[in-house]
């Protein structure tokens, strides 16, 4: 089992920046990859990141990729997620996923273990 936490979300005018944490507990987060996703209202769930078992090795959305970066603190058992120079259609809920088969995937159904997620505005 992997308990998965996300905080950090709020709201940010365009340009500016946030950063998301995704604590977990259960399993060390260099025990699986691990993924953040986005949903907007209306919309499918959408892939933004996802970082390897191994931490060495990283696929981004296009949308994001240059803006937002993933990092992990293996001592905090926690992965963030840089977002800079927002857009309003980042808007979303985001969300941290766990994968304990290091599929490293950016479909949502490779991951077994979500947050709650956490919310992000941008206004223009």
């Amino acid at each position: 089992q992997v308990q998965l936490v996300e905080s950090g979300g709020g709201l940010m005018q365009a340009g500016g920046s946030l950063r998301l944490s995704c604590a977990a507990s259960g399993r060390t987060v260099s025990s699986c990859a691990i993924g953040w996703f986005r949903q907007a209202p209306g919309k499918e769930r959408e892939f933004v990141v996802t970082i390897s078992r191994s931490g060495d090795s990283t696929f981004y959305a296009d949308s994001v990729k240059g803006r937002f970066t993933i990092s992990r603190d293996n001592a905090k058992n926690t992965v963030y997620l840089q977002m800079n120079s927002l857009k309003p259609e980042d808007t979303a809920v985001y969300y941290c996923a766990a994968d304990v088969n290091n599929r490293h995937t950016k479909v949502p159904w490779g991951y077994g273990y979500w947050g709650q997620g956490t919310q992000v505005y941008v206004s223009s």
